[in-house]
This record gives C-alpha cells, structure tokens and sequence, in this order.
C-alpha cells in the first residue's frame, strides 16, 4: 500500500490519508492538545493522517472505567496507538510542585493516580512536568527536591511497570518561571536520578529556544530520550516554516540509532490532516 494512498477502515468508517509504515524503527505520535474537536475528532484526524500513535494530556482525568473500555475500543478501530499521558495534569493548579519538599506528598498521589490511569489504558509511558521554580529559595535546595522527587516518582512507575518521561520546558517564550527548563539540565537530572523508569522527553523546539545548539545536545543525551517533540520557531507551527533544519536534526537522530517515538506538538497552520502528512513524510525522508 502506497503511503499516500486513501484507503478505508470500515472498522471506524474514516478514509485514511495514508497507512502507517509496518515495520517502521520510528514511532510517530501527534499530541492531542494542538489538535481541535472532542478527543474522538482528533483520533480521527490523527487515523486518517496515518500517524501510528497519540499523546494526552489530561484528556482521562474525569473517565469512567465505562469510558476507558470505550476509548481503547476507539483507539484499536482506528489502528492508533496511545503512547502517553501526563503524571501531572494540573501541575499548574495543584500543590504538587516537584521542587518543593513539602508538596511532596500530594505529588506522590497524584502520580500514582494518573500512573493508575496509564496501566488501565494500557499508555506505557506517563509525563513528569517539573514545575515552576519558587521565588526565594536557592537553585540547588529545589533541584535536590526535584532529584528526591524524581526518584520517588520514578518507583512508583517501576511498581506498575511504565516509564516516567520528563520534559524540560523553555522559559523565554512559553512557560515563564518553569523550573527544568533545557534538555542541558534534563540530562543531569537523568545522570543524578539514575532510575531505569525515568527517561527524558527532548522537545526540540523548547531547547531551540532556550539555548539553541540542539543537535549536540541530542547527542549528548540521547542514550536517556524516549520521545523527541517536534514544532519549529518561531511560531510551534509546522516543522519547514521557521528557522529550524529539521532534515539536519532528524539526520542526526538517525545516525545515533534512535528507535522509540516521534511526536508532532505544533499547531498546524492549514488543514491539520495534510499537515501531519506533510511532516510525518518529511521526517521519514530524513531518516531513510
């Protein structure tokens, strides 16, 4: 089957732009949140642009052990994979910062709960958000809490057989005060936590725009990358808009021998089907 194909699953009744590669060494994944509609609309853009997986976010928080059933069911119609799902959804409402001990509790529950959510769907993979940094007390006294607390966390994952995957955010652009905010200082964190259930997510925008130098800092901490996220700057729109050599980056990738997940997180900026085909494409070109 030719990959720009459209073919038909009648299983879901929705016209596929173009069919997974089968035996693919790469995973391609899309996260849900750049996508518009209810859940069900973005699997299904995600199906008929022939991404073999998803991400959420906090999409679960409120399912019923009814509405897991039904969206498993959804997924395998759709031959989509979930890949992901966050540990910490309301990081940004909760008292569950990682980098202050006496949250510690509360973050503990939390991820158990959503790590108890990723086993029930059958998600192999849980993201870790670090949080924001707390105004007037020392870097080192909140990076210990964030090694501390990555390691509680990262047993906790290991009970139930999942990999934590933490995410470095920019702190320039998009996530002011974050606290982990390059895959510079995700990979000391990996080095320091040294658990075999936390890996790191590198999103290759964030870092382009913290401190730039991406691909030898890929290289640099691939042996701990899971998931690279992928969107170009500036803008988080489609990867071939700004300023970013993608062809470049996903050739190194390539070299090193990367076989684990690819996600879009961009927002589209035209039809988001033809888009993600355009840019699933364009990867795979690169890596061939």
């Amino acid at each position: 089957m030719k990959r720009r194909e459209f073919v038909g699953t009648a299983a879901a009744g929705v016209a596929l732009a173009q069919a997974p590669p089968p035996k693919a060494k790469i995973t391609s994944s899309v996260m849900l949140w750049t996508l518009k509609g209810t859940f069900e609309e973005k699997l299904e853009v995600a199906a008929r642009a022939g991404i073999q997986s998803v991400e959420l976010v906090g999409e679960f928080v409120e399912w019923t052990a009814a509405d897991i059933v039904r969206v498993k069911k959804l997924a395998r119609s759709l031959k989509v994979g979930m890949d992901t799902i966050s540990a910490t959804p309301s990081w940004k409402k909760m008292p569950i910062s990682m980098v202050d001990p006496a949250q510690r509790g509360n973050l503990l529950t939390e991820v158990a709960k959503n790590i108890d959510f990723a086993r029930r769907l059958e998600i192999p993979m849980a993201l870790l958000m670090s949080g924001d940094a707390i105004e007037g007390r020392s870097y080192q006294s909140q990076w210990d809490s964030l090694v501390e607390g990555t390691k509680r966390c990262g047993d906790l994952a290991e009970k139930a057989g999942i990999t934590l995957i933490v995410e470095p955010l920019n702190t320039k652009v998009n996530h002011k005060g974050y606290f982990l905010d390059s895959c510079v200082a995700g990979l000391r964190l990996m080095k320091e936590v040294n658990h075999p259930n936390v890996r790191l997510l590198f999103d290759i925008y964030h870092e382009q725009v913290q401190l730039g130098d991406v691909i030898r800092s890929i290289q640099n901490a691939f042996e701990y990358v899971r998931v690279f996220h992928v969107a170009d700057n500036p803008g988080r729109n489609d990867p071939g808009t700004g300023e970013m050599n993608y062809d470049n980056i996903y050739k190194a990738i390539k070299k090193l021998g990367y076989e684990h997940y690819i996600t879009m997180e961009y927002l589209p900026l035209g039809d988001p089907v033809a888009s993600l085909v355009q840019a699933v494409d364009g990867m795979r070109k690169s890596m061939v």
